[in-house]
């Protein structure tokens, strides 16, 4: 770390300090807190120059909801913050419970004691406690944290809950509980486990747990905010060493900052480079992993080397080895480290449930797509003056989704919709060169890219998301072109909204040969669909997605070259929501003729057709061109089925000749003919 940076932190915390003691007087004087942390202003700081606003919309799209009275937000690459934001009531002063962000934090203060020699990892439990000499006493200090001790994750319905103050209160009533499963053999997420881990903490150095992090984590790294003690009694922020802990958004920083050095936090050794491995490596193992566990919901990931000790190994490598690692709270606190981009952040907050029962949100599956999307600014991230026209992008709160959505140009608006397994970047061939006519718009699709995940359970149609998006943009009307799945909305759309389309272009979808929402998904399709995910996931997702690329670059044209490359970026960081979940009718499946039938849609509507093509659909594929007057179906040479790729040159053409023979659209640019 430089000198001048060491210089403007010491600079920073003199200022924290200076209004700390502000805030004492205002107290005195009988001013509201609340209120003067409102007239305070807090502008974001973004010393990269990159575009945080979709995160920024994200977030304040949460607390308009009311499910977080503030938060703040921190990210930092290559020893540099590069964007900290204050929201709603968060102010730099904020501390709150942090929750499960809190085991990261336990979990290091063990390895601090290991590297002393006082504790080791393979420690059991009767070794401290020698009365404990049924199964629970063999399970180790490493299963402890690891989540495969086999212990109850929490205490039983009728028991008090574990919100003791001590250690050794806690340990002695989880004592007579029996355990779930042998030690090693279950990852279950849970609290009660890292309690006893916390105790033998304690009995090998005659220190009490908050004695112990002070001297070992919080000192060190100048976290004066944070504590585990004492235990909220207002529940949900217990047992102590899973939940317990309240900490700042600097003071957070400051752990991350020392993980993220190997273990230095200016220049002073915390943790050893062992200990940190340790924590990072895969303490899983051979352990029963079960179907739609955190990295399972969240990323679409079905390996079972899923957590090490205190975090979780969202993301791996080739090799095996930890590339996003995570810990994230039933409050939304979620500290990350990505090592693919060299970034760590926080986002500090806590939800209020009261607000979240109506649409489901869940704050612990909501929180770790800031991640991705961090990711997905640093990776793209463009120095000024980027060639082509400039690009807005944003979130598009739509009720019970957030879409993410990019827009370019002026004039008539003109949607982009993605296949499956895709996302917005399909559209990279097109995106700038149709902007030059029109105000183009691509995003996600719900479940896709940087879109919200659905909830297993609860219905959509993704032709009614997009019907909200353009209202939320602004968008009475717009030209519509979809490819696969997308040419399946388009063709929804247009049967459920047809006013708001100026025109509809369908490529290689266009009626989804399943039932519609009519007809209800039966039990035994659900069995069916059960059954296939359970096999799917003991294959892994990895080969799955593998599978499937493979299939597409059978279906391309002979320019499989061209559009491999982007297919497997896409395919590769797809969340695999679809084949992991039991869906509801997403779309109108046959339903989408009747319903074009019943109300003699007129919309210009073109059929896209690739030269290598299957038959399969041919029929409704001929019905819908009867319905719809004045359709067309053109087929696009040497592409195959995503021809936007295989022909980029030819699908763009083909959609601005049809495009200028629209009335009222903009004529066809004559040099491209």
């Amino acid at each position: 770390m430089s000198a001048r940076f060491r210089q403007a932190s010491r600079l920073l915390n003199g200022l924290c300090l200076l209004e700390y003691r502000l805030l004492l007087v205002f107290l005195l004087l009988g001013v509201s807190i609340s209120g003067w942390a409102q007239r305070r202003p807090h502008p974001a700081q973004n010393t990269w120059a990159a575009d945080f606003a979709p995160v920024d919309e994200k977030i304040q799209q949460w607390i308009a909801k009311g499910y977080y009275p503030g938060a703040s937000l921190l990210v930092a690459k290559d020893d540099q913050i590069i964007y900290q934001h204050y929201y709603g009531s968060y102010t730099p002063e904020t501390q709150v419970y942090i929750a499960s962000a809190g085991k990261w934090l336990a979990a290091a203060t063990i390895a601090a004691l290991v590297d002393e020699g006082k504790l080791r990892w393979d420690d059991p439990v009767v070794q401290y406690l020698p009365d404990w000499t049924d199964a629970k006493g063999q399970a180790t200090l490493r299963q402890l944290l690891s989540h495969t001790s086999g212990y109850p994750d929490y205490q039983p319905k009728g028991n008090p809950r574990d919100d003791y103050q001590t250690l050794a209160e806690s340990v002695k009533n989880i004592k007579p509980l029996p355990l779930e499963a042998a030690p090693g053999t279950r990852f279950q997420y849970g609290g009660l486990a890292m309690q006893v881990a916390g105790r033998m903490a304690e009995l090998a150095t005659g220190k009490d747990w908050e004695a112990l992090f002070q001297e070992k984590i919080a000192r060190p790294l100048g976290m004066q905010h944070t504590h585990f003690t004492p235990v909220d009694l207002g529940g949900g922020h217990s047992p102590m060493l899973g939940g317990g802990a309240r900490s700042t958004l600097a003071d957070y920083e400051h752990f991350l900052n020392m993980l993220s050095h190997a273990g230095t936090y200016r220049g002073m050794r915390v943790l050893s480079v062992k200990a940190l491995a340790e924590m990072q490596a895969d303490q899983v193992g051979k352990a029963e992993v079960k179907a739609k566990e955190f990295v399972e919901e969240v990323r679409g990931n079905t390996h079972r080397s899923l957590y090490g000790l205190g975090e979780w190994r969202e993301e791996l490598d080739a090799q095996g080895r930890a590339m996003l690692l995570s810990s994230p709270s039933w409050a939304g606190a979620y500290p990350w480290i990505d090592k693919t981009t060299g970034v760590y952040g926080f986002f500090l907050t806590h939800v209020d449930p009261s607000k979240t029962g109506a649409t489901g949100f869940n704050s612990f599956l909501s929180s770790p797509a800031l991640a991705r999307f961090v990711r997905e600014i640093v990776s793209n991230h463009i120095p000024p003056n980027p060639r082509g026209l400039p690009v807005k992008k944003g979130v598009a709160d739509i009720g019970d989704a957030q879409l993410y959505y990019e827009e370019a140009g002026q004039g008539p608006a003109l949607v982009l919709l993605h296949g499956h397994s895709f996302d917005r970047r399909e559209w990279d061939p097109q995106f700038q060169a149709l902007a030059k006519k029109f105000r183009v718009v691509r995003y996600d699709l719900r479940s896709y890219g940087l879109s919200s995940l659905p909830q297993e359970g609860r219905e959509f149609l993704h032709a009614e998301d997009l019907h909200r998006l353009l209202k939320v943009l602004g968008i009475p009307q717009a030209h519509l072109v979809g490819l696969s799945l997308g040419g399946y909305v388009v063709t929804d759309f247009i049967a459920l909204h047809p006013e708001e389309a100026l025109s509809a272009v369908a490529a290689s979808g266009d009626v989804y040969e399943k039932p519609g929402p009519e007809e209800p998904v039966t039990e035994s399709e659900v069995r069916r669909r059960r059954s296939e995910i359970e096999r799917l996931r003991q294959r892994g997702i990895i080969a799955f997605k593998e599978d499937w690329l493979v299939g597409l670059i059978k279906s391309s044209g002979p320019a499989k070259d061209n559009s491999e490359p982007l297919m497997r970026t896409m395919v590769g960081e797809w969340s695999a929501w679809q084949p992991l979940h039991v869906e509801p009718r997403l779309l109108l499946g046959t339903s989408v003729l009747t319903r074009l039938a019943a109300r003699a849609v007129r919309v210009p509507y073109l059929l896209l057709t690739p030269e290598y093509r299957s038959d399969a659909g041919r029929e409704n594929r001929a019905k819908l061109l009867t319905l719809i007057p004045g359709s067309r179906n053109l087929i696009i040479a040497k592409a195959g089925h995503v021809s936007n790729l295989d022909n980029p040159e030819g699908f763009t053409k083909a959609v601005l000749d049809f495009i200028a023979g629209v009335p009222g659209a903009p004529p066809a640019d004559k040099r491209r003919r």
